[in-house]
């Protein structure tokens, strides 16, 4: 009978905090109560617990077991904490010595066999732990090349409690894989294959330089969805620190790629026009999970069919789309997951959708501009390129006219994006970050003259405030991908007219 504890991590969000599991063994009628806000999965830990260690061949003391996971008030999920809170259990009550694994943290469910099995969230808690000053994780098998992504930590892997058990009693050692090196895979969507449509690409490369948001409308077969398809094709590598982001979210939702290693490539997501609003921006019972706006971080989020989505689910993306981050509250507290994406929207012009377009829409006015109006203006006005692609011709697609490969325009993008990292410094990456009093800025501040078309629209009530700025930002790119020092006043007018939908 006695008193011991281990660590394990919970995670809220993409943040986590170190637990301490303590178990004290007394005298008494056999039982195991868990306190400190466990959520359901946890609770049921009594009785998958008691059978892991029973079939590892461990003694379960039959005596009033008390497990309480600090600090108590921060409410704990998952089934992650099974094997802590199994070696603390054996350590109080069944002398099992822990000397080896103290201070590590240790994920891991437990089968009923002893078998370790995987868990979400292993990067991301790892990382918490390492930044706790922990030396060491003890984590399952199939998630140490995910756990070995954090630096500064020693990882060890193991496939089942009886493993623990006998490396602590000096009989057996943890496992300790080579992670094998998987090649990074490239997309082989390629722009080169989007034929007869030079403004979608020209949209395509100016949103994947500035990171701005996308809307595109055009009759089937235009070219929407190969375009936007490929704009992940064309934006640069993910950094180290955009890395670890993408891939922690990925681990949380259980999307992670069985190599664990860390996502290079822009991610994309395209949820269907069925999907939910905790689907889009997430949510769901118990721990809120991150929805397919915070999947996509750093990379695009792409709407295909629209305006065939609810309004209510659309107007949810506003808020996200401003801050870069989504903030779901709950009654136990609040969640933050990241979604700093990028928007690309595509519809048809009307529900007929005719090849065709508008020489052979049979729609009556009115059915169209209230097909369109299901995009509402608060959710329109954050989209900073809006254009009207025209159907493809024959001639584009039997024609031996060359077209620039992705591997080209992203060369170009890159350039484009480190002449504005240079610029703006340490206050944003990319145009689309910008903040609005940097634009006002007299060093960048834009003549009057430059700004006149901006100015003409906006004092006739056609571009709001936000309009206003984010056309300044385009403007901007713009003129990165052509090589001038500062946006002219060419540069201006184009900005605005992919963003009215008027260039022809």
């Amino acid at each position: 009978m006695g008193y011991a504890r281990v660590y394990s991590v919970a995670l809220h969000g993409v943040a986590g905090e170190v637990i301490v599991v303590e178990a004290d063994v007394a005298p008494g009628l056999p039982s195991l109560v868990v306190s400190g806000l466990p959520d359901a999965a946890l609770s049921e830990a009594r009785d998958r617990v008691r059978a892991a260690v029973q079939n590892s061949g461990a003694y379960w003391p039959q005596a009033r077991i008390t497990v309480n996971l600090l600090p108590a008030h921060v409410r704990k999920h998952g089934s992650g904490f099974d094997t802590a809170v199994a070696i603390a259990v054996l350590a109080a009550g069944a002398e099992l010595p822990i000397g080896r694994l103290k201070g590590a943290v240790i994920l891991g469910e437990l089968g009923l066999d002893g078998t370790v099995r995987p868990v979400r969230g292993v990067l991301p808690a790892v990382l918490a732990a390492s930044r706790a000053g922990k030396e060491l994780a003890l984590v399952p098998l199939a998630n140490v090349t995910e756990a070995r992504l954090v630096p500064d930590i020693e990882v060890r892997a193991t496939d089942s409690l009886g493993r623990i058990i006998g490396y602590l009693h000096g009989v057996q050692n943890l496992l300790d894989p080579v992670s094998e090196r998987v090649p990074e895979t490239s997309s082989t969507l390629d722009l080169a294959d989007v034929l007869g449509q030079e403004r979608g690409r020209r949209v395509i490369e100016l949103a994947a330089a500035g990171r701005h948001h996308i809307a595109m409308f055009g009759p089937p077969g235009a070219g929407k969805t190969m375009l936007a398809a490929r704009l992940p094709g064309v934006l640069p590598p993910l950094d180290d620190e955009e890395a670890i982001e993408v891939t922690a979210l990925h681990s949380i939702a259980g999307t992670l790629a069985p190599s664990g290693t860390l996502v290079r490539q822009a991610p994309l997501q395209a949820p269907h026009h069925t999907a939910s609003v905790a689907a889009l921006v997430g949510g769901g019972p118990g721990l809120a999970k991150p929805g397919a706006i915070s999947l996509a971080h750093h990379g695009v989020l792409f709407l295909d069919e629209c305006a065939e989505f609810a309004s209510g689910v659309l107007d949810s993306l506003r808020q996200p789309l401003e801050q870069g981050q989504v903030r779901l509250r709950r009654a136990y507290g609040e969640t933050v997951y990241p979604a700093r994406t990028q928007l690309v929207m595509a519809a048809n012009p009307c529900p007929c959708a005719r090849p065709g377009g508008r020489q052979t829409c049979q729609c009556p006015s009115i059915v169209r501009r209230r097909y369109q109006a299901r995009l509402s203006g608060p959710l329109m006005d954050r989209v900073d390129l809006q254009v009207d692609l025209d159907p493809v011709r024959s001639a584009a697609l039997l024609g031996t006219e060359h077209v620039e490969p992705s591997s080209v325009i992203a060369k170009r993008v890159l350039e484009a994006r480190g002449a504005a990292a240079a610029r703006w410094g340490r206050s944003a990456k990319t145009n689309g970050d910008v903040p609005a009093s940097m634009l006002r800025d007299g060093r960048f501040r834009l003549s009057r003259s430059v700004l006149r078309p901006l100015t003409i629209e906006m004092d006739r009530g056609r571009l709001s405030a936000r309009g206003f700025e984010r056309s300044m930002r385009v403007a901007w790119t713009i003129a990165d991908l052509d090589g001038r020092i500062r946006p002219e006043a060419a540069d201006v007018r184009e900005a605005l007219e992919l963003r009215s939908r008027t260039v022809r």
